[in-house]
């Protein structure tokens, strides 16, 4: 198959109650940048430990143009609850990423992505930059070595922005919406008040309602 020039773009931290959500793209401009990421061993970073995405985002960064977005808890909040609707705010976020990106390699005119929601999202959230490359958004597009890539660099950013936000908390905050996860929210409203969860928290997640906590940020 021939090789095209592209943009892939991914998400991390959508599934996490705590910690931000970020979203982030890499280029890969030509055969020797593909080569090298199948070299590396990138894939979705939902396969590999959280010390393995650090090590390689950073081998990824060294390398190639990326860029990304970074929504913390409290924009986070104030933006789900002007939107309405978690695809909506993702659809920003890869547009954004996107972007950023093609203003450091304008000649490139594809991008990938994983597919999520209503495809038409993407498309309409769109900026001037984006509007003028191809866009396909496909199920597993992590199997394209350019969206493991940005997959990996939104997953370490994630992590890094997690252990920021655990020194602030005075504990470990953990990933995902887990019952560990619930017993932390807990620790955290009684700590630090019940207002403090929006600096730390994605207010929408049922966690929110099922423990009794701050609705609002």
């Amino acid at each position: 198959m021939a090789f095209s020039a592209r943009i892939g773009t991914d998400e991390s931290g959508k599934g996490d109650y705590f910690g931000p959500l970020v979203v982030a793209g890499v280029a890969v401009r030509d055969a020797a940048d593909e080569a090298f990421l199948r070299r590396l061993g990138v894939r979705d970073s939902k396969k590999v430990s959280d010390g393995r995405a650090a090590a390689l985002a950073a081998e990824v960064e060294r390398a190639l143009p990326f860029a990304r977005v970074v929504v913390g808890p409290a924009r986070y909040n104030e933006l789900y609850a002007r939107i309405g609707n978690l695809n909506r705010l993702l659809a920003w976020g890869h547009a954004r990423v996107l972007e950023d990106l093609l203003a450091k390699v304008p000649a490139i005119r594809l991008a990938v992505t994983d597919k999520f929601g209503d495809e038409s999202r993407v498309a309409a959230a769109l900026m001037p930059r984006g509007r003028a490359v191809e866009l396909v958004q496909k199920v597993r597009a992590e199997e394209d070595p350019a969206v493991a890539a940005a997959s990996i660099v939104a997953r370490a950013e994630f992590l890094r922005r997690l252990a920021q936000l655990s020194a602030r908390a005075g504990f470990p905050l953990p990933k995902g919406a887990s019952a560990s996860v619930e017993e932390a929210a807990r620790r955290l409203a009684r700590e630090k008040g019940a207002d403090a969860l929006g600096a730390f928290v994605k207010l929408h997640f049922k966690t929110t309602s099922r423990l009794g906590l701050a609705s609002s940020a």
